[in-house]
């Protein structure tokens, strides 16, 4: 069985970014995710990452159709 949530070291490490640009997407809200306990151990569910892929695929399609590129 699949994990539902994920530490944001495995977001890193599958988005293949930085520790800071992970913080970075959840503090803005652009990969939701939920704090759990007191400590800052934040983890997001495997399919809202999913779902944040899917949108920037979409995103990027978007900018290479109107020529943003």
């Amino acid at each position: 069985m699949a994990a539902r949530f994920l530490s944001l070291a495995d977001v890193e490490e599958m988005l293949a970014i930085s520790t800071r640009q992970a913080y970075a997407l959840v503090r803005s809200g652009e990969l939701p995710a939920i704090q759990i306990g007191g400590r800052g151990v934040w983890r997001v569910e495997a399919s809202e990452l999913e779902a944040y892929i899917a949108r920037q695929y979409a995103r990027t399609r978007e900018r290479i159709d109107s020529g943003q590129l």
